[in-house]
């Protein structure tokens, strides 16, 4: 059965068990939130497409994250600062908006990935996030407890903090956790 999401659209990318920071002061995402906090109507981080117009109907990327609320402040500016936490992925089924603008979306969920032990191969890459995790105390902050030795843990932090279309990126979270660090693997060695 088809479930129905309020969209939170943003140039991110998120998958299950990332983590991402938020500010919000748009209404229509003021009241996305409120929405959500009340358990009225759950939302999700979806991708935008940054080659299109803001009017093209591929402006949204099909490939979405439902997300929870894991935590809210007031922030010294005034606005709303949340924290989420991927838990499912969603495929859009049918998308349409709301008087205030809000995107909603029919979606039909999508597997994820389960967790799977990393291979001696793949290790480098755990080696070098670890070191930014080192380097990017704001990261550090998001994953106390990084699960390196994971490669579906592993290969969904790399394609949210990468600098790729998200298109491709798209297409990598939909192989298997191997072959996706595998080709970031490769990506990483040509645009490093």
């Amino acid at each position: 059965m088809n479930e129905q999401l309020a969209l939170f659209p943003l140039g991110s990318f998120l998958l299950p068990r990332g983590k991402l920071k938020l500010r919000v002061f748009e209404p229509r995402y003021i009241r996305l939130v409120k929405e959500a906090m009340n358990k009225k109507r759950a939302f999700a981080m979806a991708t935008l497409n940054p080659f299109v117009s803001q009017e093209h109907p591929d402006r949204i990327l099909p490939l979405v994250c439902k997300v929870q609320i894991e935590d809210f402040e007031a922030l010294p500016d005034g606005l709303l600062g949340i924290t989420l936490r991927g838990i499912a992925r969603y495929e859009i089924t049918n998308r349409w908006q709301e008087p205030d603008k809000l995107h909603v979306a029919e979606v039909s969920p999508v597997a994820d990935w389960s967790e799977h032990h990393l291979s001696d191969e793949l290790k480098p890459l755990a080696i070098s996030f670890a070191r930014l995790l080192r380097e990017y105390p704001q990261l550090a902050e998001l994953y106390p407890e990084p699960e390196l030795t994971d490669a579906a843990w592993l290969a969904g932090r790399w394609l949210e903090i990468l600098p790729m279309q998200p298109s491709l990126k798209i297409r990598m979270a939909t192989t298997e956790p191997d072959a996706c660090l595998e080709q970031l693997q490769q990506w990483l060695e040509h645009n490093a």
